[in-house]
């Protein structure tokens, strides 16, 4: 059984050829994502024992979504077959002034309709450390936000580690429940928090005076919002935040700040990231490499260095999976980006 445990949906992600419109060409590459497939695909390629949790439907596109993670050593024994579908996304990839778009259809996916009693928690966790989930999956129906609910619970009931990357998604909170309504009470049962500069705010309804559109970046209103949300989940050991500059879609400034009980607010160091390649998946490789780093060194600067350098990688790679290992990351930690 795997250690390391996402849970959440995996998507069919149709994408346009290079950087072209919506059906300006009548093809799509087609690929699979998500934000919890992507944590665990890119955990695995860090060498750690990694799984997912989450179902699909007993076809051809729910079998070769199956097929495509053990391809990166990710266990799937957990996956439930239930449902009939399983959820697309369309993506067209922005350049220059124009942004990216994407488009969800993932409306009655099988994972949005189980409930709390489909899965077997303690057989689930049986041997695993470490759980790893986002704010998307609730997001999906009311169904998804209770599960996700009882998932969370019963791993910090079985010793595990919770981590959530809040992961707002305004396109998806539409079954009549705002975000807060929801992920406040999960995030009570969260140890290591990950979010960006808007999901403290969405997510939570916590702000610090951040302007998240600006583009600009003030460090010590992240200093302040990262004390702030430790100060009103008491149970939450660690929360890091993405900051991200966007001057157009091929160029962004790129790092975080970690905020733990024990050893107060770090900053790392900030790369200049241009000509990116795919920003997609760019906050999942971040809470990857971040949970690999809190498990790797015992410098909680070491960790947050890691995970900033995992995530800007990423950047370069086409796709949503993370495709880089831990050696590549530490020569770029080691100030080796050439």
């Amino acid at each position: 059984m795997a250690e390391y445990l996402s849970f959440g949906e995996i998507m069919l992600r149709l994408k346009t050829p290079g950087h072209e419109r919506f059906f300006q060409s009548p093809e799509f590459e087609a690929t699979f994502g998500g934000g919890e497939a992507n944590v665990a695909v890119a955990l695995s390629n860090y060498g750690l024992s990694s799984g997912f949790v989450t179902a699909l439907p007993d076809n051809d596109v729910g079998e070769n979504t199956v097929r495509e993670l053990r391809r990166f050593g990710v266990d799937t024994s957990n996956i439930r077959r239930s449902g009939n579908r399983v959820g697309i996304y369309f993506l067209e990839a922005g350049a220059n002034q124009r942004p990216s778009k994407v488009i969800y259809d993932r409306a009655h996916s099988a994972i949005s309709e189980c409930k709390p009693g489909d899965f077997d928690w303690d057989e689930i966790f049986d041997g695993a450390k470490w759980l790893h989930i986002t704010g998307i999956t609730p997001a999906l129906s009311q169904d998804s936000a209770d599960l996700s609910i009882e998932c969370v619970q019963q791993a910090k009931a079985a010793g595990l580690t919770v981590s959530c990357d809040f992961n707002y998604r305004g396109k998806l909170w539409k079954y009549g429940k705002a975000a807060p309504e929801v992920m406040t009470e999960l995030v009570k049962h969260v140890d290591v928090g990950i979010a960006n500069e808007e999901d403290c705010q969405q997510s939570l309804g916590i702000s610090a005076d951040v302007d998240v559109e600006s583009g600009e970046l003030d460090t010590k209103k992240y200093e302040a919002l990262s004390q702030k949300v430790l100060q009103l989940y008491p149970d939450m050991a660690t929360i890091a935040i993405t900051l991200r500059e966007s001057m157009n879609a091929n160029r962004n400034g790129w790092s975080a700040c970690l905020r733990d009980r024990s050893g107060g607010f770090r900053l790392s160091r900030r790369y200049e990231i241009t000509d990116i390649i795919d920003r997609v998946g760019g906050g999942d490789s971040f809470a990857s490499a971040l949970i690999y780093g809190l498990n790797a060194y015992e410098d909680r600067q070491q960790s947050l260095e890691f995970a900033v350098a995992g995530s800007c990688l990423k950047h370069s790679i086409l796709g949503d999976f993370n495709r880089v290992s831990v050696a590549e990351v530490e020569k770029l930690m080691g100030g080796d980006g050439s």
